[in-house]
């Protein structure tokens, strides 16, 4: 069931861009603004899917459902280790659903720091910091409206 193949035609392996993603995906767990780590992990492996490196396994009930009693991710399996992400509407047709979770699978630890996981990532996926950052609340563009007194003209 797990794609182990060490070789690849490109210059990053399987095992170090799925060491990556394990890194930056245990990261933004706790981050304070795990949006572009999340973006980049689900980028990563919708590449790695296209490229034949990785698959979609099947539907696991979410443990954390957001707003709904249900809610199903897609299990993709990438050399030793799963992740899941969010599916589409076509996964949902093509994917057999698995049920719940298995707690007792877990993903093998790794040594890697989070900076060396997001160099990896953002070179493979040509993704970058800078274009993903949002816009720092500042100084608004709103001018109070300005009443002129009766019979004033506005120019």
């Amino acid at each position: 069931m797990r794609n182990t193949s060490k070789s690849t035609p490109s210059s990053t392996s399987v095992i170090t861009l799925s060491q990556a993603i394990f890194t930056v995906n245990r990261h933004a767990k706790t981050a304070g603004n795990p949006k572009y780590l999340y973006s980049l992990k689900k980028r990563a492996l919708m590449k790695m899917i296209r490229e034949g490196k990785a698959k979609k396994v099947g539907l696991h009930f979410s443990n954390n459902p957001k707003n709904s009693q249900q809610q199903s991710d897609v299990l993709i399996d990438c050399g030793d280790y799963t992740f899941h992400i969010p599916p589409s509407k076509e996964d949902f047709k093509a994917l057999p659903h698995l049920g719940s979770l298995n707690q007792s699978l877990r993903n093998p630890r790794c040594k890697m720091g989070l900076q060396q996981a997001k160099g990896i990532l953002e070179q493979y996926t040509g993704m970058s910091e800078q274009n993903e950052k949002p816009r720092k609340p500042g100084k608004n563009n709103y001018q109070k409206p300005v009443f002129k007194k009766l019979g004033d003209s506005y120019f």
